[in-house]
């Protein structure tokens, strides 16, 4: 979700290589690991896991918890490397992006699409003999999604890309739920659509502190295109509808009051940073006062709480 810069230097000035071409072996394995976003493949794994509790009704097999990690690990990581393969040219010129791999010059454009092909390929493979066939197709149509999808038809050409693009982010519910019971029901969809609908008022904020880095480059994040006031209304909108889908499980018999009270004093909290922040944007506070960060990190936080709580409520049920 963050990166942290290693070296200050100007955006769009990639570092160079060693004299005579020499890369540290050490440095490459650590560059190919950071092709596969380490910290947003975390944030799946949060959503993966405790379905798979949920779907289980208590303890799932724990070799299947773990082949499917890995398998959503592979999956995500290859599509996360296909993404910076396209999105070279413009990872460049941003900030936020130009200690990656490619930039950077560790990993070379061609090496990155080997890589990408390759963990998709594997990861569809080991979903399908060590998991099953559904949970294959889930991710590989996840990882197609991603790259095709949101990468190469909607980042660059709509303000709403973050928010249809944000589908292959909530397949990892429905790949959890499929691969202990090699099928669907409404409890992975509700729980797809709290992804969907958390995903926007997850990202806008951040995309609202470096809007600058979105505009040099043209991508149209709606914080570019939309002034403050804008993007916490529909923040604020998304909030509401988020926290009200997080409350169905329950009267349809998959949770119980564990869940139930985290989701409420979760989406409370949630609630009121939200309008906290369309508050301050209604009064034209700008820069750091704005505080748009803090809705950012507290939807982490969120987002692990409920799925913390949807793996532990079927054991006080």
């Amino acid at each position: 979700m963050c990166v942290t810069a290693v070296e200050s230097r100007p955006a769009g000035v990639a570092l160079t290589p060693s004299p005579g071409g020499h890369r540290p072996s050490g440095a490459r394995i650590k560059a190919f690991v950071a092709l596969t976003k380490p910290r947003i493949i975390e944030l799946l794994l949060i959503t993966t896991v405790p379905v798979m509790f949920l779907a289980a009704q208590g303890v799932p097999d724990l070799w299947l918890v773990v082949t499917t990690t890995i398998g959503g690990y592979l999956s995500a990581g290859g599509a996360n490397a296909l993404n910076m393969y396209i999105d070279r040219d413009i990872d460049a010129l941003m900030d936020r992006t130009s200690q990656r791999p490619l930039v950077t010059g560790m990993v070379s454009p061609r090496e990155c699409l080997v890589f990408g092909i390759a963990l998709g390929v594997i990861s569809t493979v080991w979903f399908g003999l060590l998991v099953n066939w559904l949970s294959a197709a889930l991710a590989l149509g996840a990882l197609l999604f991603y790259v095709v999808v949101y990468t190469m038809l909607l980042k660059r050409r709509t303000s709403q890309n973050i928010v249809w693009g944000g589908i292959a982010g909530c397949m990892p519910v429905l790949i959890g739920w499929s691969a202990v019971t090699n099928s669907m029901s409404w409890a992975a969809v509700i729980l797809f659509a709290v992804i969907f609908f958390w995903t926007p008022p997850h990202y806008w904020p951040l995309s609202m502190k470096v809007k600058d880095d979105y505009a040099r480059v043209g991508v149209p994040m709606l914080p570019v295109v939309a002034s403050n006031r804008v993007v916490a209304r529909q923040i604020v909108v998304y909030s509401w509808v988020m926290v009200g889908v997080s409350l169905l499980l329950t009267p349809l018999g998959y949770t119980g009051w564990f869940y139930t009270a985290v989701a409420l004093l979760a989406g409370g909290f949630w609630l009121w940073e939200a309008h906290g922040l369309q508050n301050r944007a209604k009064a034209g506070v700008t820069g750091a006062k704005l505080k748009e960060m803090r809705l950012f990190h507290w939807s982490i936080t969120y987002v692990s709480l409920l799925f913390v709580a949807v793996a532990v409520d079927p054991f006080l049920r």
